[in-house]
């Protein structure tokens, strides 16, 4: 679960917080058991349709962004691609970068028409990259689960 905190916002303006998670490289890895490592298995396979999840909570305003800690814990994975329910479509055996999204509301807007014409600000994680699995690659693992 990816979890942040914020600070330097407007205590009183609204803030939507979204998280999307786009590929790394154009790259299909393989685990090498005997190595313990992750290898380059060929080209990536065509990526899935690019999907924002927008915070459960959002808008904020900049007062609760600066006392609570931000937490996606709500947000869901899934390698279908017709997935019906909002999650996020990853490859499986691809690598991904988790990104997060904060956007100052304007004061007479409803939704999020145009996303180019919002005052926003990108943050990405780098320790959070991470490949995307379908079946656990390491065996002590698999035995732990089952």
């Amino acid at each position: 679960t990816i979890r942040v905190s914020f600070s330097g916002v407007d205590p009183d303006a609204k803030y939507i917080v979204l998280m999307d998670i786009i590929p790394v490289d154009n790259k299909r890895y393989r685990y090498a058991y005997h190595r313990s490592s992750w290898l380059v298995a060929g080209k990536a396979d065509p990526p899935q349709p690019a999907r924002l999840y927008v915070h459960p909570d959002s808008p904020f305003t900049g007062e609760q962004l600066q006392k609570q800690i931000v937490s996606f814990e709500k947000l869901k994975l899934t390698n279908n691609e017709l997935d019906q329910h909002g999650h996020i479509i990853l490859n499986s055996m691809h690598r991904y970068q988790p990104r997060v999204h904060i956007i100052k509301k304007k004061e007479h807007t409803a939704s999020l028409l145009n996303l180019n014409s919002e005052e926003f600000k990108t943050f990405v994680f780098q320790e959070c990259m991470f490949t995307a699995v379908t079946a656990y690659q390491n065996q002590l693992i698999t035995k732990l689960k089952i």
